[in-house]
């Protein structure tokens, strides 16, 4: 089923504000010294991520390289260059965490989402990522969702942790 003419209004309006507030954004730093991954953190802010188009835009925007920018974006973990859902599902995968089970909830979860680590669901609701150590040891195995943590939890646990984001 198609999209109605007021949702699609809502997403034009919303693609406006976002190229309005990145204008300002860059106007902002074009006045003054600017720290670039801040710069960067704060355009990824507005669009949700920094897709090559983003990174071109910046680039020529800012006159620098595109290389100097696409460095950026790709060393640090922060960023992204693809669209993440308005929940994202980070399974710890420490040692501590992955002995305790942590690799079969990250399993289940994908299964129950239909999409693998790293990816977005359809409905832009979850991204689902496995990560690093986040310094949970004595909770193993850890889920954060948004900031929210889930700590000593198995798969029986997922439906109704999940139930609180639908």
């Amino acid at each position: 089923m198609g999209q109605s003419i007021e949702e699609i209004n809502k997403e034009k309006l919303v693609e406006i504000k976002k190229k309005e507030h990145f204008k300002k954004l860059l106007e902002e730093k074009n006045n003054e010294k600017y720290n670039l991954i801040d710069f960067l953190h704060e355009v990824q802010n507005i669009y949700g991520h920094l897709s090559r188009d983003i990174q071109i835009t910046i680039a020529e925007e800012m006159g620098l390289p595109l290389s100097q920018i696409h460095s950026v974006v790709s060393f640090y973990s922060l960023f992204t260059t693809t669209p993440k859902g308005k929940y994202t599902i980070e399974v710890c995968m420490g040692t501590a965490c992955y002995v305790r089970g942590s690799k079969d909830i990250l399993d289940k979860l994908s299964k129950e989402l239909d999409i693998e680590p790293g990816q977005t669901t359809e409905d832009k609701k979850f991204t689902l990522e496995g990560t690093r150590c986040i310094g949970a040891c004595g909770m193993a195995p850890v889920v954060v969702i948004n900031g929210d943590v889930y700590g000593r939890i198995d798969v029986d646990d997922l439906p109704e942790i999940l139930a609180k984001y639908e």
